[in-house]
């Protein structure tokens, strides 16, 4: 199956007045998104996230190396009708309510006024928020704010939708909240690629994720693969002793025991994060 997202040899390098390289931003990145997953990108402030997703996004051209996404250029007009985007940042008009700005959003892709409609309120009793949907954005909470953006990122019911920091400063209802509509958007089917600073997000809704430092990949693939620890192993028993658990494997199995399940132990995303972050600053031997 065709991927969703695809770099090859993505780099960036900034330059400065004169035209002379400043900044390496990204240095080959090579990346796969599949269709249907929900992809984690993280890593530390500085590292290339933004660069990535704008360069994806086609506001920012590449130095070297080429973006695919839904098979065309990101700089594709026929492209960019196909993909929502959450920036970090929302950029709302303050003096419009919900239904103002989910129908002006609506309407830069040309979609007919009874479509807009039906999808502006879908998408209002999606989010929650139908007792506030002719209040003016100015008089919404942040929460709320962050709601309506996400909900025009979805207005043109795109295949895939890039997500940046979606739960950026929510309370932790919010943040579930959040989670459940990206978790609903892969059950309908959407790729979604989401960058995040909070990892425990990550690590519970993410299909695979890549790590990335001083521009280039670190770790990239399931999340399962990235955080189990071949060198532990976690045992649990039924109907085992206290005196029996302290014996060894294959003499508590002679006793009876059974064992239940034998696993390796998983790492949480932040220690893995940390070790390749901390182990890249390291200066070599």
């Amino acid at each position: 199956m065709e991927n969703v997202i695809e770099a090859r040899g993505l780099t960036k390098v900034y330059k400065d007045f004169w035209g002379r390289p400043r900044l390496k931003a990204l240095d080959g990145l090579d990346l796969e998104v599949r269709p249907g997953e929900i992809f984690g990108f993280i890593g530390p402030n500085g590292s290339g996230k933004t660069t990535t997703m704008k360069l994806l996004l086609g506001l920012l051209f590449p130095t070297s190396g080429t973006a695919r996404v839904l098979g065309r250029a990101p700089t594709d007009v026929a492209a960019k009708a196909r993909i929502g985007f959450l920036p970090e940042e929302s950029y709302l008009y303050r003096f419009l309510n919900a239904d103002e700005t989910l129908d002006f959003y609506a309407r830069l892709f040309h979609i007919d006024r009874a479509t807009r409609r039906k999808r502006i309120d879908e998408l209002i009793a999606r989010f929650g928020m139908e007792h506030a949907r002719k209040r003016q954005i100015r008089e919404y909470s942040k929460g709320m704010v962050r709601r309506i953006t996400f909900a025009q990122a979805l207005v043109n019911d795109p295949e895939v939708v890039f997500l940046d920091e979606p739960t950026s400063g929510l309370d932790p209802i919010s943040t579930r909240d959040m989670k459940d509509l990206i978790l609903d958007l892969k059950a309908r089917g959407k790729t979604v690629f989401l960058s995040s600073h909070l990892l425990a997000d990550v690590q519970a809704i993410c299909d695979r994720i890549g790590i990335i430092h001083d521009g280039k990949l670190k770790e990239y693939g399931a999340v399962r693969d990235i955080l189990v620890r071949r060198d532990h192993v976690a045992l649990t028993f039924r109907n085992l002793s206290d005196g029996t658990r302290k014996k060894l494997v294959d003499i508590a199995a002679q006793e009876g025991a059974e064992l239940v399940s034998a696993d390796n132990t998983l790492e949480t995303l932040e220690d893995v994060f940390l070790r390749t972050v901390q182990g890249a600053k390291k200066p070599p031997s």
